[in-house]
């Protein structure tokens, strides 16, 4: 019976790496459409830049323009830089996943990849599931998270 249990041990730790492994590839995935839509924003420093060119409307130039074309390139480009830093974070986070390594950045990266609807919010979901479970957790080298009992005292 100890034999099975070693065997079963076996079982449940491949079939842990196997999932870890899938999640790593999925993290690249998402990283990689993430990546696509970061570019978005940069829509808007085009739109910025031409109102600060005075395209936008040549033949009516308001002053007003330029301070509003600066802070739409502001915006544009603040938002373009965080959508870069989350596909950072996604894409390190599938390969610490798959190196058994800092298991709190992966949690706290499947908790924001729970934000980017549809498939970073299935792909956060699954990665926190399986990040709880015991065994990965030993997989990445953390003990559990739960206190040791007390000892029971009988008078």
């Amino acid at each position: 019976m100890g034999g099975r249990r070693d065997s079963q041990g076996e079982v449940d730790m491949n079939r842990d790496e196997e999932n870890l492994r899938l999640l790593s590839i999925f993290h690249y995935v998402v990283a990689a459409l993430s990546g696509l839509f970061s570019f978005f924003p940069l829509i808007y420093v085009a739109i910025g830049a031409l109102m600060l060119c005075g395209r936008l409307n040549p033949s009516h130039p308001d002053p007003m323009l330029r301070p509003m074309g600066w802070m739409i390139i502001a915006i544009g480009t603040l938002f373009f830089l965080m959508g870069l830093a989350f596909v950072l974070c996604v894409a390190l986070a599938g390969r610490y996943l798959s190196r058994h390594r800092h298991y709190l950045f992966c949690l706290v990266v499947a908790a924001f990849s729970c934000l980017l609807m549809p498939f970073g919010t299935v792909l956060g979901v699954f990665t926190i599931i399986v990040l709880q479970k015991e065994s990965v957790r030993q997989l990445f080298g953390h003990a559990s998270s739960s206190p040791p009992a007390a000892p029971s005292s009988s008078a």
